[in-house]
């Protein structure tokens, strides 16, 4: 988060003090999204120009007669291309889905941000069917990360268009999911904060599914206490709140197994750096194996979850549209073919192992620390024609972030690079149900490496 981004306290504050109205924030975001120069028309699929500026209005209009439904009431957010919204087709960034007919409801999670007051002030670009982590979209173009813009890199996948759209002010913040980093590498590709909730924590119905066992649904935003606003709402459950753990005694691993194999130079850097901080400012911080993460690529050899769920769900889309499809999309949805009901089987057992163990060796700690992403954000062009880079790139871009969702954890990206250099992001993550103290403990971080 940039020292002048608004937060969406700040926006509340203002818009409780008549500062500002829902109407000019939304008019704001939309000419950021108009600007021919910027990142809009790759941001968006669809932009909901006239209903957001009608639904301003009656937000304001609530506002002045003391009716706000909540203190964000008239904020504007970016709503996936994954989501169903009323009236709306659902095409998940793909063309194949184009003739479909419109959703009759909003997906739960959409409509209970719209219970809340937030303004949807349109549909953000995505990897389509939310398959891969670097964020490229040969349909609708891809937009570019803010780092070295003019030079074009990636802006993380899958959640691309809503990571972009709130780092450039086209939206407050975005909805997006997460089945193996698609909050958390956005966020760390584009210097903002993405959260992956517990993945049952979100109701999921309403949102295309990649893999029913991995996806979660959470929030993409510009601090800590945005996202705990925000996953709080998307969970139902009232706003609270957030109180920032002291680091005084956290109790901090950092998993030797993995998650630091193969890091560029500037994320090995900042991150090292970061945790440094944490360990002056009274943490206890652990370098240790976690051997379980050794053991995922094994689960994953035959295209694990994804490509299990993803060709069940797509099998009928396939035969009818495979033209339609992205080649890079469709023949990792297509390997799920290859596994047989056995090899699903042992995945699944396999998993749960993985969990039960996993949550015994972390007991100990407060929480896990590693780097959201191995990489910086490649260039677009030379993955555009080189399926060799595309995939050892996006391998390196899922890594760690597929760790928390493989043992159905809780994670927060959190940006900690130093202002004008390259994007890096901060992991923090807990075991599954934890959510409540991961954001406490989140607030922390953010607090000591920003003061």
């Amino acid at each position: 988060m940039t020292a002048t981004a608004p937060t969406l306290a700040s926006l509340a504050a203002d818009l409780a003090a008549g500062r500002t109205t829902s109407r000019a924030l939304v008019e704001a975001c939309l000419a950021r999204i108009a600007d021919t120069a910027g990142e809009g028309a790759r941001a968006f699929i669809h932009v909901a120009r006239d209903q957001a500026l009608a639904a301003a209005d009656g937000q304001d209009a609530l506002r002045r007669a003391g009716a706000a439904p909540s203190p964000f009431a008239g904020i504007p957010v970016a709503i996936k291309d994954l989501f169903d919204i009323t009236g709306e087709v659902t095409t998940a960034g793909s063309k194949a889905l184009a003739d479909a007919p419109p959703a009759t409801t909003d997906a739960t999670a959409v409509a209970r941000l719209r219970a809340a007051g937030f303004v949807v002030i349109g549909r953000s670009n995505m990897v389509e069917f939310a398959y891969s982590g670097l964020g490229l979209n040969p349909h609708y173009g891809t937009p570019k990360s803010p780092w070295q813009r003019a030079a074009g890199h990636v802006p993380g996948g899958s959640t691309s268009g809503g990571a972009v759209a709130v780092a450039d002010g086209m939206a407050h913040a975005a909805l997006g999911t997460d089945t193996g980093g698609s909050c958390r590498i956005p966020a760390a590709f584009c210097g903002i904060t993405g959260y992956k909730p517990t993945a049952r924590r979100v109701p999921q119905d309403g949102a295309i599914p990649l893999s029913q066992s991995l996806d979660s649904i959470g929030p993409l935003a510009r601090s800590v206490a945005c996202c705990a606003a925000l996953d709080a709402i998307l969970a139902g459950e009232p706003l609270a709140p957030l109180e920032p753990a002291s680091l005084i005694g956290l109790r901090f691993l950092v998993p030797a197994t993995v998650a630091l194999d193969g890091l560029d130079p500037i994320v090995a850097q900042a991150f090292a750096t970061a945790v440094a901080h944490l360990a002056q400012a009274g943490a206890s911080v652990v370098n240790a194996p976690v051997p379980e993460f050794g053991e995922i690529a094994g689960i994953n050899a035959k295209g694990g979850f994804t490509a299990a769920e993803s060709y069940a769900w797509h099998r009928p889309l396939l035969a009818k549209s495979e033209a339609l499809y992205d080649p890079r999309v469709s023949v990792r949805i297509k390997r799920g073919h290859e596994q047989e009901a056995a090899d699903y089987l042992d995945a699944l057992a396999a998993r749960r192992s993985l969990i039960a163990r996993t949550n015994a060796r972390l007991a100990a700690y407060d929480a896990l620390l590693l780097p959201t992403v191995a990489i910086l954000p490649p260039a677009i062009a030379p993955l555009e024609h080189d399926d060799a880079a595309y995939a050892a790139a996006n391998i390196l871009s899922l890594r760690n972030a597929t760790l928390i969702n493989m043992i159905d954890g809780c994670a927060i990206s959190l940006p900690i690079q130093a202002p004008e250099n390259a994007p890096v992001g901060l992991m923090i993550a807990a075991t599954g149900g934890n959510d409540a103290r991961l954001f406490a403990i989140a607030a922390g971080v953010e607090a000591e490496l920003t003061a």
